[in-house]
């Protein structure tokens, strides 16, 4: 004889549960519930209660499934040996039983709620709380379960989010291109040494899904415009649409309809023969393609890496886009990337013979003297355009003044040094004023060398000139016209023809040496000077 775990004492068993215990495991056990739970409500392990459960042919319920019901239940040798049990034990046995096969046969995870899923959401669309929707489902459809289980299908319903249907947008080959920016790997910075977070550029054919990375430390106009150049060249082509963000780089003004895009950005397009269409303003699907790109990159290469210089890491990403992204197969058009690649490439634009003519571009206002100031040198503008803004490009060589309504070109100069002023002919006066002649006649008399450097003055300072003018004849007053025209002729010899060069080679040239005389023409006779003293003192001797 052996003590039970509950004190009762049967043969042949090493741990024998009391009756009571046992016809509460048997009960639970046909009710569906699971080992874990008859634990936790009766104290019996679940070795236990197995145990007694199929040794009664109870099948034990799985984890996550529901019990199946045996066919015929089989009660082993060694239970019948157990008292029998009593009839009021049998009695609620078989109502458990009973009652368990009344039940609806859905999984117990499926929430009473899902039934009136529609009436849920279309509740929670109109703001209304799940209290009342319980209330309101209670009252008008009789809903049998509680307020917490409407509590937790609302919570679920709520943490899901809405889903809208997607159209694949396909093109043809070569018609469109789609480009955007994205967080590039970490790579050091060789001025601070520390490491820096580079940007990803990424341009993403509509057809082939073939995309072109390139990475850069920053960004800004001529960036974003020298990265489309460089995409373009490494395809053998350019599309002809290219659809991208309202960044500022690209869309100064954004416009579904008409947007202003950056000079520097439209210009480099249409010299590749490309045509922009931003997106709608916080609506990226429309370039899901590129999206996807970026993030290809971001999760996949680049991922947890670091570059000691930008150039290993652009060799990396083309490395991985020649072994792995180009030999995919797209999940979309399910095909090879460079198979489809080599059908669009001819239908690319051809691209021009040279590349774009970088330029800087800005807004500046006409002054009053009809020049405009770009870089310390002045350019004129047409007459009437004084106090006026004009758009302004310039780059090494050439300065343009281009109308900001239009676009039309207004003066288009040579580059000037800081200073000077470049003064188109049909922008001078018609008649150079008497005044203005006078001088420059005062000047050819002064010298050749100062008449020269009048005339450059006139010809290049514009409204300057006549108090400029006045300031190299006063020098030849002040130091005398031979001297003032040999400044004049070391201005000319070094390129520098201004007032400002003669002035400060005159202050600087070293001084001549002083010569002192006892007889001069201006000192007069000592014994002058005594006689007039003698004849105002009155002193007859």
């Amino acid at each position: 004889m052996t003590r039970g775990g509950n004190g009762a004492f049967l043969p042949g068993m090493s741990n024998v549960l009391a009756e009571e215990k046992r016809q509460q495991v048997l009960a639970l056990g046909r009710l569906g519930w699971s080992l874990r739970s008859i634990e936790r409500s009766t104290g019996v392990r679940r070795e236990t209660a197995s145990g007694y459960l199929k040794a009664a042919g109870v099948v034990v319920r799985g984890r996550g499934r529901p019990p199946a019901r045996p066919a015929k239940p089989a009660i082993p040798s060694e239970v019948s040996t157990d008292p029998a049990p009593t009839p009021a034990a049998d009695t609620v046995a078989g109502e458990a039983a009973s009652a368990s096969e009344d039940r609806p046969g859905r999984a117990p995870q499926a929430s009473a709620c899902e039934a009136y899923r529609d009436l849920i959401v279309d509740a929670l669309g109109r703001g209304r709380n799940a209290m009342a929707i319980w209330q309101d489902l209670v009252d008008d459809h009789g809903f049998p379960a509680g307020y917490a289980s409407v509590r937790r299908f609302v919570s679920t319903v709520r943490r899901q989010p809405a889903v809208e249907a997607r159209v694949v947008i396909t093109s043809a080959p070569g018609a469109e291109g789609q480009v955007d920016y994205g967080e590039g790997p970490m790579v050091r910075d060789a001025a601070s040494g520390k490491y820096r977070r580079t940007r990803l550029f990424v341009l993403t054919l509509g057809y082939s899904r073939k995309s072109v990375r390139l990475l850069v430390p920053r960004s800004g106009a001529q960036v974003w415009a020298e990265l489309h150049e460089r995409a373009f060249r490494r395809l053998g082509g350019s599309p002809s649409v290219v659809v991208l963000d309202n960044l500022k780089e690209g869309v100064l003004t954004p416009d579904v309809y008409d947007p202003k895009l950056n000079p520097l950005y439209r210009d480099v397009l249409a010299h590749y023969g490309v045509v922009a269409l931003p997106c709608r303003v916080r609506d990226p699907d429309r370039k899901g393609k590129v999206e996807a790109a970026v993030g290809h990159a971001q999760k996949t290469p680049l991922r947890g890496l670091r570059f000691e210089q930008l150039d290993d890491a652009q060799a990396y990403l083309d490395r991985w886009e020649q072994r792995w992204a180009d030999t995919r197969i797209h999940g979309t058009t399910k095909r090879q990337v460079a198979a489809m690649f080599a059908e669009e490439r001819p239908a690319l634009r051809p691209l021009p013979l040279e590349p774009f003519r970088y330029y800087e571009y800005g807004r500046r206002i006409v002054h009053l003297d009809g020049c405009v100031q770009v870089a310390s040198a002045y350019y004129s503008a047409p007459p009437g355009w004084i106090g006026r803004p004009v758009d302004v490009q310039w780059n090494g060589a050439q300065v343009r003044l281009l109308d900001p309504r239009t676009g039309q070109l207004l003066r288009e100069h040579l580059r000037a040094p800081e200073g000077w002023h470049r003064i188109a002919d049909p922008d001078r006066p018609a008649r150079t004023p008497p005044k203005t002649l006078a001088l420059l006649a005062a000047a050819k008399r002064a010298g050749p060398a100062i008449s020269a450097v009048c005339d450059h003055i006139h010809r290049h300072d514009g409204a300057r000139a006549v108090r400029r003018i006045l300031g190299v004849l006063s020098l030849a007053r002040k130091h005398g016209p031979a001297v003032v025209e040999q400044a004049a002729t070391a201005a000319l010899e070094c390129g520098f023809p201004t007032y400002r060069f003669v002035r400060r080679y005159l202050d600087r040239r070293p001084a001549p040496p002083l010569s002192l005389r006892q007889v001069d023409p201006l000192i007069r006779e000592l014994t002058v000077y005594r006689d007039l003293i003698d004849h105002r003192t009155g002193d007859p001797s």
